[in-house]
């Protein structure tokens, strides 16, 4: 049976042909070749075939599909009832689904996105950033990813950052970076739904969702479309980044989502030349916040103008981060699987 779909791999096109001791496998899944479920395919057909104890040898090996094979997986696949969810979101493994939130702009949300990602990653987990600020997307550029996703059968496949980080936006789509999407909500909230429906993610240990500011309805549709395990409220020292975090923490909480921390960017400033710390942008309220609202203080950043030259040129990857580690490995220990949204109460 092809993974997830109930569908037998044969009836799908997907065996190419047998022989007495050799099995080759023709999948849709590999269009391209470099598909992320070449694995789980590999591996359905091999435990299908060794459970014949006759045979000594099993050797199954993976081809791409020829045109005429694609087209008639398409025309089966349209064939089959639309009411089941996209094949990509079937065969999709995905263990966490962590939101980063802010509430408001200007705070660093996408760069904490980012980071963690970064750090998830470099802890060994395999690890996907979905862009859901569709208006202001900036995922790519500090990823240093360009051109177009390839298409395949199942779905869109999603680009991989030079550390191995599987990368989906907007602004990968359009024909250029410096477009304005302009688009009202329905339209914004479809994109949010088809990145997550739509995706060929694979298995992934943790995707990340980088969420526009605001409590609206970009928010709301990743809140009631995804198993979100919970969101990361991203604040600067200001009191006034303060009060509209709550705002955003009163929303999750609404909907019944488990604030994992909070994480205060730009907390401070450390002088190169001298080591001196300076509060740019006054005196954290950081701690303050975290208690009132019950949750833990994850770590304060500092503003490091290194940052800010590594994502202008596209190379986060390459940051450091010694001060996102402890975030990330807490992270790792914390965040519960993902579960299905709870429906809005009206």
């Amino acid at each position: 049976m092809a993974p997830d779909l109930g569908r037998n791999m044969v009836e799908q096109v997907m065996i190419g042909g047998v022989e007495v001791t050799r099995a080759t496998l023709r999948s849709p899944s590999l269009t391209p070749l470099g598909c992320p479920l070449q694995e789980r395919l590999h591996l359905v057909a091999d435990g299908a075939v060794t459970d014949f104890n006759e045979l000594e040898k099993v050797e199954i090996g993976m081809v791409e599909m020829s045109a005429e094979d694609k087209l008639e997986v398409q025309d089966k696949a349209g064939a089959a009832d639309q009411t089941t969810a996209p094949l990509a979101e079937k065969l999709n493994k995905v263990a966490r689904v962590v939101a980063v939130m802010s509430g408001k702009g200007g705070v660093g949300k996408s760069l904490v996105a980012s980071l963690l990602a970064v750090a998830l990653r470099r802890e060994g987990q395999e690890v996907g950033v979905l862009d859901a600020d569709i208006t202001g997307p900036s995922i790519p550029k500090m990823f240093g990813i360009t051109g177009h996703p390839a298409a395949s059968p199942l779905g869109i496949l999603p680009m991989d950052s030079s550390g191995g980080v599987k990368v989906m936006s907007i602004n990968l789509l359009l024909p250029s970076e410096d477009d304005a999407v302009i688009w009202r909500g329905p339209l914004i909230s479809g994109a949010i739904r088809q990145f997550w429906q739509e995706v060929v993610w694979g298995d992934l240990s943790t995707l990340v969702v980088d969420l526009p500011p605001g409590t609206s309805d970009a928010s709301l549709t990743v809140m009631q479309s995804m198993p979100l395990s919970g969101v990361v409220l991203v604040t600067s020292p200001q009191d006034l980044a303060g009060m509209v975090v709550r705002k955003a923490a009163k929303m999750a909480e609404h909907l019944d989502i488990p604030i994992l921390g909070l994480v205060e960017n730009m907390s401070y400033f450390v002088a190169p030349d001298t080591g001196q710390r300076y509060d740019i942008f006054g005196p954290s309220h950081a701690k303050a916040t975290a208690a009132q609202l019950g949750v833990p203080l994850l770590g304060q950043l500092p503003l490091d103008r290194q940052i800010a030259e590594l994502s202008d040129r596209g190379q986060i990857e390459d940051y450091p981060g010694e001060a996102f580690v402890p975030i990330a490995q807490s992270l790792i220990e914390t965040t519960p699987v993902a579960k299905e949204p709870p429906a809005l109460e009206h």
